[in-house]
């Protein structure tokens, strides 16, 4: 007889709040399946019903901690909003979750990197997808006459180049007490009204570009 979903969610559940401890005991790349199988009281075998690679439980785990910020995302490019604000909560709206998050366990947080640095080729379809998500508001903010002269490709580079503080996790760790939601609108302001082309920058600006 099939086992119920109900049955299979929970004990999916149940193992990857197992593997949340293990990698912080033991690190994303020193702990195994084996490790894990024992954690939870079960066979290898009966475990790889469950996931069929570390790789297919990493994207399980991923699923779960980019869940809440999906949502973030999907509702702010439709939301009915300026596109000034729109921006600016794109990122502040998701620095206060990963911050909560941080703030709650930071061992947890920093083990979750790990599994994330071990495991890249599994998040890079939800960091494209944030990149979509952003690409469709600096597209709108296109539209209200923001960023003269420059090709969205361009701008979405530049963007994250100069976000990455408050939103690379990684960094986030490191500058917590730096990327706050003050610090943020001031940033966001300085893009919306300083990223244009080259001929319409100052001669100063200019020159350091040309100079790279």
């Amino acid at each position: 007889m099939p086992r119920p979903e109900t049955d299979i969610a929970a004990t999916r559940s149940r193992i990857i709040t197992a593997a949340d401890h293990m990698i912080q005991e033991k690190g994303a790349i020193s702990f195994t399946m084996t490790d894990l199988a024992t954690a939870v009281g079960m066979s290898p075998s009966n475990l790889y019903r469950f996931f069929e690679s570390k790789d297919a439980l990493a994207e399980a785990m991923a699923g779960e901690w980019f869940a809440e910020l999906e949502v973030i995302m999907e509702e702010l490019v439709s939301a009915d909003m300026p596109v000034e604000e729109k921006l600016y909560q794109f990122f502040a709206s998701r620095l206060v979750v990963k911050r909560a998050r941080f703030e709650d366990d930071p061992g947890l947080f920093e083990s979750y990197m790990e599994l994330g640095d071990e495991h890249f080729e599994v998040i890079k379809g939800y960091v494209d997808l944030a990149d979509h998500y952003m690409a469709s508001i600096l597209a709108e903010a296109m539209e209200k006459g923001y960023f003269k002269g420059l090709e969205l490709d361009t701008i979405v580079s530049l963007v994250n180049t100069m976000m990455q503080p408050f939103c690379n996790p990684k960094l986030m760790m490191q500058m917590m007490h730096l990327a706050t939601e003050e610090r943020l609108r001031i940033v966001i302001s300085t893009i919306l009204n300083g990223l244009r082309a080259q001929a319409e920058q100052p001669t100063a600006m200019r020159e350091f570009h040309i100079a790279r």
